[in-house]
């Protein structure tokens, strides 16, 4: 499985932005999907995941409320919709995918990684 993420950028707090991650392979529907960030000088966290078909979700305590993860099986991406962006969001997002059934933002379960996009939320 290969992932490629978009929709980074520069952003003034309060602002949106939607990040999305393309997977390669026609086996999409049979992979938990996250989205985890790394600040500099931080440890890579998990921010969300997605069930590969169940609808089920799991959000970071810090995001909940600002940030909806969701998939497209039939277009193999999966989305995730940042809204009231703060300066502490700021971070290098990536996208993963684990060939699992249960939810988890553990970054060792995920063998599929993309490359990265950056946010800054700044003014």
């Amino acid at each position: 499985v290969q992932l490629v993420e978009s929709g980074g950028g520069l952003v003034q707090p309060g602002g949106s932005l939607r990040l999305s991650c393309a997977a390669s392979g026609n086996i999409f529907t049979i992979y938990v999907m996250a989205w985890f960030r790394q600040a500099p000088g931080k440890e890579r966290e998990g921010v969300s995941c997605i069930g590969s078909s169940d609808g089920l979700t799991y959000y970071e305590d810090s995001v909940k409320g600002r940030f909806t993860i969701s998939r497209d099986n039939a277009r193999n991406t999966v989305y995730l919709q940042m809204n009231s962006l703060k300066p502490e969001d700021t971070a290098v997002y990536y996208c993963a995918a684990a060939h699992r059934a249960t939810l988890t933002t553990t970054a060792k379960d995920y063998a599929y990684w993309g490359q990265g996009t950056q946010v800054t939320v700044s003014s």
